[in-house]
This record gives structure tokens, C-alpha cells and sequence, in this order.
């Protein structure tokens, strides 16, 4: 298996209130792909870090293989959430895959 983790940064420009509505859009955005994205096992967005944490959202994915994970980055539905719901807002963006 492959884990798929992602830290994100929102824009500085964004409000309180503009970060709350994106980060909700974001979540639900990405946990909507669960069951639709071949060789997908988990995905899981934490949006609600605590006032220590120094980025604003962390997804958390697992896959069955690297190939898996390949397949998910170029697939229609993730490309479409990721170009509307993530990458306009995102000002920094921190990935690490690894094999477990």
C-alpha cells in the first residue's frame, strides 16, 4: 500500500470566514472521490488543526500501489476538484508518499 499526504497553506488574503467556507469545500470535495477513483482505499481530510499547527489542511490517502496513486492524479474527478476547490485557495502545498 501507499500512503498520499498533502499539507496545504490557504492564501493570506483569505478571511477567517473565507478559510472556514474553503477548507469545508475542500474536504468535501476530496472525501467525495472516495469509491469513484480506482485502487483508492481511504481518503480523509483534517481541516480542524490546533492553534500550534502551522498549515491549514492535511489530506491523508491510502492506495493499494504507486501505480495506483499515478492513476489518481491524472483522473478526471480528482483533477476537477483539485482545479476548483484546492488550487485557486492554496498558497503552499507539502507532499510526502510512502509505501506501508
Amino acid at each position: 500500500m501507499v500512503k498520499h499526504m498533502i499539507l496545504w497553506t490557504l492564501k493570506d488574503e483569505l478571511s477567517v470566514e473565507e478559510k472556514e467556507k474553503i477548507k469545508d469545500g475542500i474536504k468535501e470535495g476530496l472525501e467525495g472521490l472516495a469509491g469513484q477513483i480506482p485502487g483508492m482505499i481511504d481518503i480523509k481530510v483534517y481541516k480542524d488543526g490546533l492553534p500550534t499547527s502551522t498549515t491549514d489542511l492535511m489530506l491523508d490517502s491510502t492506495f493499494e500501489s504507486a501505480e495506483a496513486l499515478a492513476n489518481y492524479s491524472t483522473h478526471p474527478k480528482h483533477v476537477a476538484v483539485a482545479d476548483s476547490k484546492v488550487r485557486p485557495y492554496t498558497k503552499s502545498r507539502a507532499c510526502l508518499d510512502f509505501e506501508v
